[in-house]
C-alpha cells in the first residue's frame, strides 16, 4: 500500500514538472515567433535593398531564423531556432511550425556572430521533402544566395531556378547567403507546444483550436507582404 501511495506521488509529480516543462517550451516558441515577425516587418520596411517581392510573391513557403549564432575556432557551427509557414497550392498560407537549422563550416574564423536568416521556397517538392524529416539544403534541393532590391536579378541564376533562396542580416545590412549543407528540420515538440496541434496539421489545414495572437500576427504579415 505504502509503496502504491509513494508510486502515485512520483506520478504526480513527473506530470507536474513535464507540463511545466512543456509550458516554457511554448512560450520559448511564442517568442521566437513575435521576433520572426519583428524580422519581417523590418525588411518590408526596405523593400528597395531586401528581398525582391517579386521573389516573395511566387513563393511556397518562408522561413525566418532570427539570432542564427554563428560561432568557432578554426572549426565552427552555427545553430537557430525560428519558423516556416506554408502556401499551399491553392495559395493559402497556414501558420507557422517551429524549425531549427543546423550546420557547420570550416575554415580559420575566430569570434561569434548573431544573424537572422531567410529563405524563400521557390516549390511544394521541397516543403514536402522538409515534412518527412531533416532536410539538407543543397542536398535535397538546390539553394542560392538570393537577389537584393525590388528591381534585382540574381546574377548568375537570373531566371531564379534555384528552389530555394537564402539570405542573411547582420548589423543592418542584408544580403543573399550561401547555406549549402545546412540541416533545416520542423521542431515537432515546440510546435506541439504552441497550437496543441501536430505540425502535419499546421501545413495541411487552418481550422485550429489554439492559435496564438503571435502566430496570428506573423501570418497576417507574411500574407501582407506576399501578395
Amino acid at each position: 500500500m505504502f509503496r502504491q501511495k509513494v508510486a502515485a506521488l512520483v506520478l504526480i509529480f513527473s506530470i507536474f514538472f513535464v507540463s511545466q516543462s512543456f509550458a516554457e517550451q511554448g512560450k520559448i516558441s511564442v517568442n521566437k515567433i513575435s521576433e520572426a515577425t519583428k524580422v519581417l516587418q523590418e525588411i518590408i520596411a526596405i523593400p528597395e535593398q531586401a528581398i525582391p517581392p517579386s521573389l516573395l510573391s511566387r513563393a511556397h513557403a518562408v522561413v525566418v531564423v532570427p539570432n542564427l549564432l554563428k560561432a568557432g575556432f578554426i572549426v565552427g557551427g552555427r545553430y537557430g531556432t525560428g519558423v516556416m509557414s506554408v502556401r499551399d497550392k491553392d495559395g493559402v498560407w497556414h501558420y507557422p511550425v517551429i524549425v531549427t537549422l543546423t550546420g557547420g563550416s570550416i575554415g580559420w574564423q575566430i569570434g561569434a556572430q548573431s544573424t537572422d536568416i531567410i529563405l524563400v521556397f521557390k516549390n511544394l517538392k521541397s516543403v514536402d521533402a522538409l515534412s518527412k524529416g531533416q532536410f539538407t539544403l543543397g542536398g535535397n534541393a538546390s539553394v542560392a544566395a538570393g537577389p537584393v532590391g525590388r528591381h534585382a536579378e540574381a546574377g548568375t541564376d537570373a531566371k531564379l531556378e534555384s528552389e530555394i533562396y537564402s539570405y542573411s542580416r547582420s548589423r543592418g545590412l542584408f544580403a543573399g547567403i550561401a547555406l549549402e549543407g545546412a540541416a533545416l528540420q520542423i521542431d515537432h515538440d515546440s510546435t506541439w507546444s504552441i497550437y496543441s496541434s501536430s505540425a502535419y496539421d499546421l501545413l495541411n489545414r487552418m481550422d485550429l483550436k489554439k492559435i496564438p495572437v503571435e502566430a496570428q500576427d506573423f501570418h497576417k504579415t507574411i500574407v501582407d507582404y506576399t501578395q
